[in-house]
Order: C-alpha cells, then sequence, then structure tokens
C-alpha cells in the first residue's frame, strides 16, 4: 500500500476546496457584503437565521447569570493549572535532550497535524466541540443584553469551527462583570461537555465491557521466538508465568527477570482467538538485550485490559493513584490504547444491554465518547490561557483591571481598561514564550 496514500487524497481535497472558493470568487458570490466571506484560508457563511433561538433560551437571565458567574470561576481555576503547567514544563525542558523533546506537531492540537489525535474520531468531537462552545457564548451574551450580529461556521475542506459574531460595542459598553460571563461561557460549555461524555463513556464500559482474563495484554510478537512457536498472538492476555499470577506489567516483568535463557517455564493466557483459557510450556531464549535472562518474545502494553478498564470507568479509582489515574487516562492515545480497535478489542467482552452488539461498532460509539470529552478538556483549557484574543486573554484583562481599580480607586475607568489591556499584552507575549521554550530549549543545549 502507498504509504503517502493520506497525504494524496488531503492534497485533492486541499486543492478542490481551493478551485472551489475560487469559482465562487469569480462569480462574485464571496465578500465582505455577502453570506460567504474568508477569513485567511477559511470560507466563513455568515447568517443572522438563529437570533431568535439565542433570544429565546437566553430569557432565563437569574440562571444563566449565575451559569457565568461559575464559568468565570472556572475559567479562572483553569488558568492557573494551565499556566502552572506551562511553568513546569519551561522548567522540566532543561532535562530534555534534542531526541526527547516534544515535535512542533504535538503543541498543535488539530487532528490531522498532531500525531495522536486521529482524523476522524478528532474532526468530529472538535467541530462539536467548538459549535457548542460558540453557542454558549450567543445565548449568555442574549442573557446580559447584548446584542449579537450572526452565527457562522468556518469551512477549510471540512467545518474546523463555528463563530457568535457579538455587538462589539455593546460588549465594550457592558459592566467587566456582564462581559467576562459572556467571555467564560464557551469554556465553561466545553468543561460541561467533557464531563458529560466522560460519564456516558464511563457508564457504557462500567456496564457493558468485561475484561477477558486479569493479566496482561499481549500487543506484538515476534516471529521465531518461543511466544511464537507457542501459538500466543497479539489479543491475548498473559495470566501467569511458571504459576506466578501477572496482574500487572510490573510483576509480569520481574517474573520473567527471574528466567533464565533455555528453561522451561508454563506460560497461563487467555486465547482470543480460541475464546478460553490456556496454557503452554515454552523453552526461553535468550535476551537480545540482558544477558543471562530468559525471552519470551511478546511486547505487553504497559496498561493492563483490567486497568483500561477502569481507566475509561473511573481514573481516579486506579490503584496508582488518582493523579497518576487521571494522567493516564489523558494519555491513552499516546500508549496506543485509544482509540480502542484492533487487537485490543481482543482484551474484552461485551454484557448486558450490548452483549450481542458487533464489538468493533461498539466501541466505535466508546472511542467517540472518550474524543468528545478529550478535546472538550482540551479546548476549555487552552481558550483558559491569558492569550488575546482567546476567552482567557479577555478575562484576564477584566481580572487585572477589577484587582487595580481596587488597588488605585482613583484611576478612572479608561485608565483601568488601559492597563488592564497592557496586562494582558504582557502575559500574551509570556504565554507565548513559555509554548516555545520547551521546544527551542532542549535543541539548544
Amino acid at each position: 500500500m502507498n504509504p503517502y496514500f493520506g497525504y494524496e487524497i488531503a492534497l485533492l481535497l486541499i486543492a478542490l476546496y481551493g478551485a472551489i472558493v475560487y469559482l465562487l470568487h469569480r462569480a462574485g458570490r464571496i465578500g465582505p457584503d455577502r453570506a460567504l466571506s474568508l477569513f485567511g484560508p477559511a470560507l466563513m457563511t455568515k447568517t443572522q437565521r438563529g437570533r431568535s433561538l439565542l433570544d429565546r433560551w437566553g430569557r432565563f437571565r437569574r440562571f444563566w447569570s449565575a451559569v457565568g458567574d461559575l464559568g468565570v470561576l472556572l475559567a479562572g481555576l483553569a488558568m492557573a493549572l494551565i499556566m502552572g503547567l506551562l511553568v513546569v514544563g519551561a522548567v522540566a525542558s532543561f532535562r530534555l535532550t534534542p531526541a526527547t523533546a516534544p515535535s512542533v506537531q504535538e503543541a498543535v492540537g488539530l487532528p490531522g497535524i498532531n500525531p495522536i489525535i486521529p482524523l476522524g474520531y478528532g474532526i468530529l468531537a472538535l467541530v462539536i466541540g467548538i459549535v457548542l462552545h460558540e453557542l454558549m457564548h450567543g445565548i449568555l451574551a442574549r442573557s446580559q443584553n447584548i446584542g449579537v450580529k450572526s452565527l457562522g461556521i468556518l469551512w477549510f475542506v471540512v467545518p474546523v469551527g463555528a463563530f457568535v459574531e457579538q455587538d462589539d460595542k455593546e460588549m465594550l459598553a457592558a459592566s467587566r462583570r456582564r462581559r467576562d460571563r459572556v467571555a467564560a461561557a464557551g469554556v465553561l460549555a466545553n468543561f460541561a461537555l467533557a464531563l458529560l461524555f466522560f460519564l456516558l463513556l464511563s457508564g457504557l464500559v462500567a456496564s457493558s465491557v468485561v475484561p477477558n482474563a486479569n493479566g496482561v495484554g499481549i500487543a506484538q510478537v515476534e516471529p521465531n521466538t518461543p511466544a511464537a512457536n507457542a501459538s500466543l498472538a497479539p489479543g491475548d492476555i498473559i495470566t501467569a508465568v511458571n504459576g506466578t499470577a501477572t496482574p500487572t506489567v510490573t510483576v509480569f516483568e520481574s517474573a520473567l527477570a527471574r528466567t533464565t535463557p533455555g528453561e522451561s517455564v508454563v506460560v497461563e493466557y487467555y486465547s482470543a482467538s480460541g475464546g478460553a483459557s490456556a496454557s503452554s510450556t515454552v523453552v526461553l531464549a535468550p535476551s537480545p538485550s540482558v544477558p543471562g535472562r530468559g525471552y519470551l518474545g511478546v511486547a505487553v502494553n504497559t496498561i493492563t485490559p483490567s486497568e483500561l478498564k477502569q481507566l475509561l470507568v473511573w481514573p481516579a479509582g486506579s490503584s496508582a493513584g488518582p493523579v497518576t489515574g487521571t494522567v493516564d487516562w489523558l494519555v491513552l492515545p499516546i500508549a496506543a490504547l485509544e482509540p480502542v480497535g484492533g487487537t485490543t478489542i481482543g482484551y474484552f467482552h461485551l454484557t448486558g444491554l450490548f452483549a450481542h452488539t458487533d464489538p468493533g461498532t461498539f466501541w466505535i460509539g466508546a472511542n467517540v465518547l472518550y474524543w468528545l470529552a478529550w478535546m472538550n478538556l482540551l479546548l476549555g483549557l487552552s481558550n483558559a490561557l491569558p492569550l488575546f484574543p482567546l476567552d482567557g486573554g479577555l478575562l484576564f484583562r477584566d481580572f487585572m483591571a477589577g484587582l487595580a481599580a481596587r488597588v488605585k480607586r482613583g484611576w478612572s475607568a479608561a485608565r483601568l481598561d488601559e492597563f488592564g489591556g497592557r496586562a494582558a499584552a504582557i502575559s500574551s507575549v509570556l504565554v507565548l514564550v513559555l509554548l516555545l521554550w520547551q521546544f527551542i530549549v532542549p535543541r539548544l543545549l
């Protein structure tokens, strides 16, 4: 198969998109006074339809004001958290080498560019997250008597975003508290969606997914090794080595570390293809990396099937602790365990309502829920950055203006706004420096 086939298709679609935009422009269908306009390379569609719907949803002003206040609080906490993580990352970059430093692609949270975000799941989750993010801005704006000029979608081959165009004059004329509610609404929406989709995924996996055995899952079997000769295969679960149960990767590695080349050991495992437990006596080969140690010839996932289910149901309940469990949940894509597919599906069987469902179809639905939660969490945190023109930049400007108002009581409103704008500009530069730091510094040392 051509390894560049995906890139060729992507280039073809981009070329087709460019041709369509060019023809529309030549036909006079694209322009600042038209329903279609350009925003950089993206095609922006504007409409005034839907404003009445925002008015109806936003009429519950007390409720939405309370929601907006909660959003401001959560956005402030998220801002402090993400800035703390950036500082920690900058300090940790001194211990990185060019080989271990993250790539620029890993810093871009876009499907197709970031290597850990799958294209299909990522685009679906990103579009849903952005559309609902902007929709919440519109609802909060109307609840605070701030006008909405238009609604729209951004296209670049596929829908890449949405927007709600608020009335800038009314936003500037509104009190800081009212406009901060509007600014924080998108962050709150993404966090609420992340929680909702996580709970849906948790309930789905908890009620329907059962590991086939308690052991370590085989990810790969090297050819012409004792494991291959014993018919072990990816998707199988090793439950014991020489009578020692292997519920974790650490125990499994320790059991093998006590073996020697040429030693006969009994490997107990669950066979995914056979659908039953089995055992096999194998003669270990010499380890290619550790002299004097026996070699089975398998690569196992760092997270066992039982641990994977635990992470998908409730990461805070991980045996490694709530913090480690939460981090493990976030980095499942890096461990190649999300989206769940291929041989990983063989670690589990379905029960309950989905007992007779095709496992591949079931896991597509579960993966969609995971990525909806994951991308909305990413969107919420990234939009909380004190960086213009993100929501966090607008909030930080008003936070600093409000702080100055308490300290400098004689300052005019114009001077307070000027101070807040300068503080936000400085924070924007600081964020950009911290973002670039972890990519540049390791390559200079």
